[in-house]
């Protein structure tokens, strides 16, 4: 499982975008706002599939480059196309994508979850056995003491 791919670059990013943004004292002209918006939720988006995907075992590096790259120009395209035309595209997408973005962030939140009570079930397993084989023997000293 490749899961470290998508959470490196989560990682990456968060530290590159912290470090632009606080210390150079950059800031995105407000007419670009709509774009990168969208743009970076299409990346998040790209994360979590990526993270999904690795979950799944079918994670692949250069898909998940090339989607990564892809979906963000796209989706900061298609909200420029929208202003062209004169439609809100940007909040089309942003309810496309963010659903998306939910269904993957819940289907990783429901397989972690399931792992985790897999795992509790085993130790309350193990814990039963122990004490299922500990609780005869003593009850056997009890009535040979007798």
């Amino acid at each position: 499982m490749r899961l470290w791919f998508p959470v490196l670059s989560l990682a990456v990013g968060l530290v590159v975008g912290f470090t632009l943004f606080s210390f150079t004292h950059w800031h995105v002209p407000p007419e670009y706002a709509p774009y990168l918006s969208v743009a970076a939720l299409a990346g998040v988006d790209t994360l979590f599939g990526g993270i999904r995907a690795g979950i799944e075992g079918r994670f692949q590096t250069d898909i998940f480059v090339t989607g990564f790259l892809l979906n963000t120009l796209f989706a900061a395209a298609l909200a420029a196309l929208g202003d062209r035309i004169g439609i809100n595209l940007a909040l089309v997408a942003v309810i496309a994508i963010g659903s998306r973005v939910f269904l993957n962030l819940s289907l990783i939140r429901r397989y972690y979850l399931n792992q985790w009570t897999l795992k509790r079930n085993r130790q309350s397993d193990e814990v039963g056995q122990v004490a299922s084989v500990t609780v005869p023997l003593a009850q056997e000293q009890k009535i040979g003491g007798v």
